[in-house]
């Protein structure tokens, strides 16, 4: 059994019309969620082995600011295609994970985030800002990852909802 995390990142600012979509950073509701996403992890006991995020600033902060509030002490796989790549991409970048990792936490973006769920789970979820999603695989090889081979949802957790 493989465990992926889904997580969309936090809250963002609009503030700096200047800055390219890529760039913008998180806002102060986007701070106070990510660490709440890392402490969520802890509690539950879903510490990652391996954290795969997007290179949008956005994403980054998230994913550093999770990762160092449950816990996770290995670096962070910065990937571009998490950006602007698609759900097949997704899929390719998780099929070449090591065996060795049972729980891998992915830190991107919607629409593709919702896709993904939907596709592993047949689960038809929203995924807003700092939502976590918990998807359990019927595999013991990531390169056993197939859409045909559905996951279950366990948990899906909304940061409205957790407050």
């Amino acid at each position: 059994m493989k465990t992926i995390l889904i997580l969309r990142h936090a809250k963002s600012s609009w503030k700096h019309s200047e800055l390219s979509d890529h760039d913008r950073p998180l806002n102060k509701r986007g701070e106070r969620e990510a660490p709440r996403v890392g402490q969520l992890l802890r509690d539950e006991g879903l510490l990652p082995e391996v954290i795969l995020s997007s290179t949008a600033r956005r994403a980054r902060d998230t994913a550093q600011i999770a990762a160092e509030k449950c816990g996770y002490e290995s670096e962070i796989r910065f990937i571009p295609d998490l950006y602007m790549g698609d759900v097949e991409d997704i899929l390719g970048f998780l099929q070449n994970l090591e065996d060795s990792c049972s729980t891998a936490l992915l830190v991107g973006h919607n629409p593709d985030l919702e896709m993904l769920l939907n596709l592993l789970t047949n689960e038809d979820e929203t995924l807003p800002t700092a939502a976590l999603a918990q998807v359990e695989l019927p595999i013991q090889s990531w390169k056993e990852l197939d859409p045909e081979r559905r996951g279950k949802l366990v948990n899906l957790w909304k940061p409205r909802e957790t407050d």
